[in-house]
């Protein structure tokens, strides 16, 4: 074979191995399906880029060192931190892709040279030549001592390296996204707990008032049915009416421990009693937050920014894996002080040694192997775009359903108040009538089990329109700042 067929079967090689599979850039701007311009047809339209701090909603001061207490201790928060280490570790590493790797060694070596090789032929006619010392005669068995510097570097010419530590510099900003993330559903979840249990203290309170209001009633019919005006099914009935109420005294007991409970362990603290201020759930919120437009959920949404990141990292992957496809151009170098007489290693200039290596090479029976691996980072993108537009919807979903909820709580919780008002006066008519003789227990009993159920379900409305908010926050990305 002519020396110019080699080269062209050489370079049709190269050709055939730097070439590579289409495969379709993903990014963020090209999402399928655009967000609308308004979450409801209502909503107020200001930009709303930035969202006021978790201070300026939840101003309670014992909510805000749970949320501090949280901040510091929570196990989920020191993990995402240590998820964060642990990125920043790769992203320290890909950086020394860039850089050559130099070391330092020293060696120490034996060889025996055959009498019948060219080594052992060379070395002995070598000891023969006129030209070298005795100190420069050959031994045999042979020593060899080394002592000096390595390095090693490829060139990044098709940007293989540059890319790998691209995609870790997008993981490293994901983590961090995502540990806001984390921060954002703690600050939710301590501020929904924190107004459930607010909320189960007024229920407490309701209890105890119409225990002792059934009790008052029960004295009244227990008088009533000594002088003939009552009977003993309507002491039997009030009597479980007043143990029916204890019973769920109890339950709602439990229930307040429980959310203590909850408090403290998203603290990162141990069940203890949680110091709270009922009136805050009585704060009037209204006005204090708004949608915005959808567009802004793109920057405040930490999980969404995360999602991005993880797509720029896939995107960063795809091109280096194409780059794998290409020739690598690598530089081999060492330098040192080599002798096969330990007593000459240090003497200089006459045992240094150095020797630099320059090589091409090109992928030709693995490409089967690097294909694959373009393939799997193509379907990672691919995964991480899908992720990416999830994360888009479903954050647009998650506030369209909590300023809904906002709104119908509040009309809830109007009518829900109106009705109590309504039983309230239900309750003190039935005393007069059946103290006048106007009517039976059974209305008094209804009336009070009435009332008692609707002040309980307006607790539990005020409480669903407070969560609502703290929803609607998260929703809109709050809580990490």
């Amino acid at each position: 074979m002519g020396t110019k067929k080699f080269i062209l079967y050489m370079l049709a090689g190269w050709f055939i191995c730097c070439k590579t599979p289409q495969i379709t850039p993903l990014s963020p701007t090209t999402i399928s399906q655009k967000l609308p311009t308004r979450f409801l047809a209502n909503a107020d339209d200001s930009l709303n880029i930035s969202l006021p701090q978790w201070q300026k909603i939840f101003f309670d001061t014992n909510l805000s060192k749970l949320i501090d207490s949280a901040l510091l201790n929570n196990f989920d928060v020191k993990m995402a931190l240590q998820k964060i280490e642990l990125s920043r570790a790769n992203l320290n590493f890909s950086k020394s892709f860039l850089l050559p790797e130099v070391g330092i060694g020293a060696n120490a070596g034996l060889r025996k040279f055959s009498t019948y090789t060219m080594d052992g032929v060379g070395n002995f006619d070598t000891n023969l030549s006129q030209n070298i010392t005795p100190q420069q005669q050959i031994p045999n068995p042979l020593p060899d001592y080394g002592l000096g510097f390595q390095a090693s570097w490829e060139l990044d010419v098709w940007g293989k390296l540059k890319n790998r530590k691209k995609s870790a510099l997008a993981n490293f900003t994901a983590s961090a996204y995502g540990k806001n993330y984390v921060i954002t559903n703690l600050v939710a979840e301590i501020a929904s707990t924190y107004f459930q249990l607010l909320a189960l203290d007024k229920e407490m309170d309701i209890l105890r008032e119409n225990i002792v209001l059934q009790q008052e009633a029960l004295d009244v019919v227990k008088i009533k049915r000594e002088v003939g005006k009552a009977n003993s099914l309507a002491v039997e009935m009030l009597s479980a009416q007043i143990e029916n109420t204890k019973a769920i005294k109890t339950e709602v007991s439990q229930q307040i421990i429980e959310a203590q409970s909850k408090l403290t362990f998203l603290s990162g603290t141990y069940p203890d009693i949680v110091e709270r201020d009922t009136s805050f759930s009585n704060h009037n919120f209204d006005g204090i937050l708004s949608t915005g437009i959808p567009t802004a959920l793109i920057n405040n949404r930490p999980d969404i920014k995360q999602a991005e990141m993880e797509l720029v990292a896939t995107n960063a992957n795809i091109k280096a894996a194409k780059a794998a496809f290409y020739p690598s151009f690598f530089i081999d170098a060492n330098m040192g002080l080599q002798a096969f007489n330990a007593q000459f290693l240090l003497q200089t200039p006459s045992a240094v040694a150095y020797n630099v290596l320059g090589s091409l090479s090109a992928p030709l029976l693995n490409r089967r192997k690097i294909k694959a691996d373009l393939l799997a980072a193509n379907a990672e993108q691919k995964n991480a775009y899908i992720n990416y537009e999830k994360q888009v919807i479903n954050s647009f979903t998650e506030v369209y359903n909590a300023a809904n909820n906002i709104k119908n709580t509040k009309e809830m919780y109007r009518l829900k108040k109106l009705e109590v008002a309504f039983l309230q006066k239900a309750i003190a008519t039935s005393y007069e009538l059946f103290n006048v003789g106007k009517a039976g227990y059974l209305e008094v009993f209804l009336a009070q089990q009435t009332a008692l159920k609707s002040q309980i379900e307006l607790i539990i409305y005020k409480k669903q329109q407070n969560i609502a908010l703290v929803n609607l926050y998260k929703c809109l990305g709050g809580g990490w700042q």
